[in-house]
């Protein structure tokens, strides 16, 4: 049990004595005062963790004490001693916010319980704020990498509108970074002591994402064998996040719209509405303009949620960022397998960053993942990275749909391609090949050296 700083107040010097010896034997940090008043002032000058006051006290009773360190510090728990059997005395003690009441004469093998549990009741309350703490870390903006400007430009915004009560629509690629982005603008708003709450549309049947999202009251449906609260009730305060939007049905959404216009939802099978306080954060990868075009998505919902976008860039549109968040998993994936890998060879990076990456960053993150657990040295190479890679990478350059490459770049690319192609039909013989091209040998020599290409023959 923790070393606990504890004050006791008590006018009968006996008792006093009595709990002091007891207290300081088991190694606590122990104060004591006859009344109330220079209770009141130690607190104020000393870091206490308990209270234990005697109730009956002249000048000032135990309840009043008790109220007044409330005032002070709501954190200090206090435990009253009171004549044994008074059910009126105990009820207005807890009522009044004490943690527990001890009745006279006091049991010492049940004040020693009481104070471990205090003790381990404020050991999870301290683990739980550093968890909080960590989390708002972690998700704090200025930890997620980034050194593209179209990112940057994002960041920016997300940073201004987490500030705000404002819904927001977050749009993007798969893989984009989506969640990510919500949970930033979650814990560096005003509600980041409050839950985030996340529902993945895409996973769910209509039936169940009804249930899920607004809760059921038992029996309302084949299979409700209890009632249970939804996700924006689980949310109330805080943050909902609903994950692919686009794919709500359309009886669904009108809910979803009821409790954006309103604050209130409906359970299922309940004729009773209930106030709740959500900001909702959405994600959609679908062109929902083109949807409401088709009736499949309703345009008043739309814009309730469009009050801020956010569009997200994919990988291919942040080439600059590959670099850096390859260096980021390494260093993760590294830790998790116990491994020593400390970079990615430049030949395996130049392949990575040819790609074209359609999973975007998650993509990107599987691929060093797989690369750490298969490297046979302290770095990755293109041997660790999966086959059909390179080759995807080599279709993207010379893809005239891929607007991502200089234009220089891509004409040497298409060119060197173009080479390799007629050398490989004539089995590496340049005059076939130079005759294939329709050019001189004497220029297909020329090519070739300028392109850094190996003559076979």
């Amino acid at each position: 049990m923790k070393k606990m700083s504890i004050l006791l107040i008590d006018d009968e010097q006996g008792q006093l004595d009595s709990l002091k010896r007891f207290l300081t034997k088991r190694d606590h940090n122990v104060f004591s005062t006859l009344n109330g008043n220079e209770g009141i002032n130690i607190i104020k000058e000393n870091q206490i963790d308990i209270v234990l006051s005697d109730y009956r006290m002249p000048v000032m009773s135990g309840l009043e004490v008790l109220k007044e360190i409330k005032k002070i510090n709501p954190n200090i728990d206090v435990v009253i001693i009171t004549a044994y059997g008074n059910v009126e005395q105990a009820v207005e003690i807890m009522k009044s916010g004490a943690y527990d009441y001890l009745s006279k004469p006091v049991d010492l093998d049940e004040l020693e319980n009481l104070i471990k549990r205090i003790s381990e009741k404020k050991y999870l309350m301290q683990e739980n704020e550093s968890l909080k703490n960590q989390l708002q870390e972690k998700f704090k903006f200025e930890s997620i990498i980034s050194q593209s400007a179209k990112m940057e430009n994002v960041l920016n915004l997300a940073g201004r509108v987490a500030q705000s009560k404002a819904t927001v629509l977050i749009r993007g690629e798969s893989g984009t970074g989506k969640e990510l982005i919500a949970k930033a603008v979650h814990f560096t708003s005003q509600r980041n002591q409050k839950p985030f709450v996340t529902v993945n549309v895409a996973a769910l049947s209509g039936n169940l994402l009804e249930s899920e999202l607004f809760g059921h009251v038992k029996g309302s449906f084949t299979g409700a064998m209890d009632t249970r609260i939804g996700r924006f009730e689980e949310a109330d305060g805080g943050t909902l996040f609903i994950d692919e939007v686009g794919d709500i049905p359309l009886n669904i959404q009108v809910k979803i719209l009821r409790a954006i216009q309103f604050g209130e939802i409906q359970s299922i099978g309940s004729n009773k509405t209930k106030k709740v306080d959500v900001r909702i954060i959405a994600a959609t990868h679908q062109n929902l303009e083109k949807m409401i075009e088709n009736n499949e998505f309703r345009e008043d919902l739309f814009y309730r949620l469009n009050v801020v976008t956010l569009n997200l860039p994919s990988l291919r549109e942040r080439k600059e960022d590959i670099p850096i968040l390859i260096d980021h998993f390494i260093r993760k994936y590294s830790n998790q397998n116990d491994r020593e890998i400390s970079n990615i060879k430049s030949e395996a990076l130049d392949i990575l960053m040819k790609y074209n990456f359609p999973g975007n960053i998650r993509e990107l993150e599987n691929i060093i993942e797989r690369a750490v657990i298969l490297s046979r040295d302290n770095y990755i190479s293109t041997d660790d990275l999966p086959p059909q890679l390179g080759k995807s990478a080599e279709k993207n350059i010379i893809d005239p749909r891929n607007l991502d490459l200089p234009y220089e770049e891509k004409m040497k690319a298409f060119e060197t391609e173009l080479i390799k192609e007629a050398l490989n039909r004539t089995n590496g013989n340049q005059s076939a090949a130079a005759r294939e091209l329709d050019i001189t040998e004497r220029h297909l020599r020329s090519r070739l050296e300028r392109l850094g290409l190996k003559n076979k023959k």
